[in-house]
């Protein structure tokens, strides 16, 4: 959300981020802008972790894979905004999972060759650090959406919309910095990942609707 008006691919911890599209988007790029002061102020080791759409199990209800995914089921349309023409870096849960802790296990130190005259965004004198955790691995909407038809073994009827204010037509992590600090990369393909997803989502909601039936 942070890389906003952002046009270059893939999305760098170096690029700047001082243009946010929503509100949210900006309340992200507060976050780290305190998060940096109170580690410039106190010496507290602080890293800031951009997640790029995270999905999978547990996951949020008003998220699409869940929205797709209930109204596939019950024969209802789905909404695909922007026509369809979307592309984003989906990250499976599991890979956010692991990035977290590997990051846990590797608090930040004070960057020495960082500069005030040519200032690196993602890190700082201070102990700070900024990473993407992200699939690196763009997938367009429309094949997403394939993916869950194909899980669920039925098609979906799409209605076609156009852009939401404030959302962006694309994302794509660049993780060159997760990979060569702490030798992480995500890596679960979209299929796999999706399809993990539909066996929880039938497993999870055909418990519910016995307990409470």
């Amino acid at each position: 959300s942070v890389y906003g008006l952002n046009e270059s691919m893939p999305f760098s911890t170096s690029d700047n981020v001082d243009h946010p599209v929503s509100l949210y988007a900006a309340s992200k790029k507060s976050n780290e802008l305190m998060a940096h002061t109170y580690s410039h102020l106190f010496g507290i080791p602080t890293t800031g972790l951009r997640f790029f759409t995270v999905y999978g199990p547990w996951g949020r209800p008003d998220m699409a894979l869940f929205l797709f995914t209930e109204a596939i089921l019950k024969d209802e349309p789905i909404k695909v905004f922007n026509h369809g023409k979307m592309v984003r870096d989906f990250t499976y849960i599991d890979d956010i999972v692991e990035g977290v802790v590997r990051v846990i296990d590797h608090p930040p130190s004070g960057d020495d060759t960082w500069s005030g005259k040519a200032p690196k965004p993602s890190s700082s004198r201070a102990p700070y650090k900024i990473y993407n955790i992200g699939n690196n691995n763009p997938v367009k909407l429309m094949d997403f959406i394939e993916a869950i038809e194909k899980a669920l073994g039925k098609k979906a009827e799409k209605n076609m919309m156009p852009i939401q204010p404030g959302d962006v037509p694309a994302t794509y992590a660049d993780v060159q910095e997760l990979i060569d600090d702490l030798g992480y990369k995500p890596d679960t393909p979209i299929d796999k990942g999706v399809n993990a997803f539909i066996n929880w989502y039938r497993n999870y909601y055909s418990k519910e609707s016995v307990e409470t039936s």
